[in-house]
């Protein structure tokens, strides 16, 4: 009966939902039905970044392609859905660089601490040359690359102390992703990295398992860690772009015209959901500032940068040409 009901929920949510549409998946009267993943929930900027792109491509194409969002994982994890992309049992993910950097490493650039020197730098990387040419890498690998979103800036929060200085870090239990850069990072900073599962924060920080940890405003307050670790220091590590990939065994498939529009769908939606992620930020301050957060925003990154160069050694050293051209991008 669970079962029932909630199969019957996620009907009615893609029946009522603007931009989504509810279909068995196959071309019908001469239509395009492409399938769309994210691990986000509806009300996240990156689902409604598709559901933009799906609202636009319905317009244009005067309701000939058809495009599904499903949201919420429904179509797997990010690694699963991937590999479903590449198989074309999905049209369009939404992913993270994170785990495409284990399929184009020219991609690890984008996820190197202080890389970016702020959202407006990032940008103009990713949306020109060098985001364009690491693109072009995915073409052998299964996949065509539509652009890029935002998933803003991660930097440290903590229950223990406001954060000025790197000595401030020093000591200090910070949970990291599993991922050796991360690790190797808050190393490089003085503090200890705990490596965990991000639904394990909360908890963790409640009983003092860890003391802090580090992510963009809209993760440390609606996941409720804002009200344990009350100390944000905005240092901003790390930018780390979502992109937006289509099957290349399914875009080959389709018409040079097809192509194109969906393309222009995509371009489209890029600025509708940073927008819709600036909004979200906003909204997450207010929140943590209401309730008596600190918020730090003046420090000089300079020492920071400056520390990673041993991590820039061990994890990079094979990137410098993108690294520099990414740092020479004004």
């Amino acid at each position: 009966m669970l079962k029932k009901l909630q199969l019957t929920s996620i009907i009615i949510l893609i029946l009522a939902t603007p931009g989504i549409l509810f279909s068995s998946g196959r071309p019908e009267n001469g239509k395009i039905i492409l399938k769309a993943a994210d691990d986000h929930e509806l009300s996240y900027p990156t689902t409604q970044g598709l559901l933009k792109m799906a609202s636009l491509l319905k317009e244009w194409s005067k309701g000939r392609i058809i495009m599904i969002v499903y949201p919420s994982a429904q179509l797997g994890s990010e690694r699963e859905t991937i590999a479903k992309t590449r198989a074309g049992e999905i049209d369009i993910n939404r992913v993270n660089i994170n785990p495409v950097t284990q399929i184009v490493p020219q991609f690890k650039a984008f996820a190197l601490p202080y890389i970016f020197r702020s959202a407006e730098h990032m940008h103009h990387v990713v949306d020109g040359e060098i985001g364009k040419k690491l693109m072009k890498y995915l073409e052998a690998k299964g996949f065509v690359g539509l652009g890029f979103y935002d998933s803003g800036q991660r930097s440290f929060y903590n229950s223990v102390r406001s954060i000025h200085s790197i000595k401030d870090l020093k000591g200090l239990k910070i949970r990291v992703q599993k991922a050796e850069i991360m690790i190797d990072m808050v190393k490089a900073l003085g503090a200890i990295p705990i490596p965990m599962s991000f639904e394990e924060v909360y908890t963790a920080l409640r009983i003092g398992v860890i003391q802090g940890a580090e992510n963009n405003y809209p993760s440390w307050v609606t996941k409720g860690h804002f009200e344990t670790a009350r100390y944000y220091t905005q240092d901003e590590h790390s930018r780390v772009p979502e992109i937006i990939l289509f099957s290349k065994k399914r875009w080959d498939k389709l018409s040079a015209e097809d192509q194109k529009l969906i393309r222009k769908a995509a371009e489209a939606s890029i600025p509708y959901q940073r927008e819709l992620w600036e909004k979200m930020v906003s909204e997450s301050k207010e929140k943590a500032l209401a309730a008596g957060c600190e918020i730090v925003t003046n420090i000089d990154k300079k020492p920071f940068i400056e520390a990673m160069k041993p991590v820039y050694k061990k994890h990079a050293s094979e990137l410098q040409d993108i690294i520099k051209a990414i740092q020479n991008v004004q």
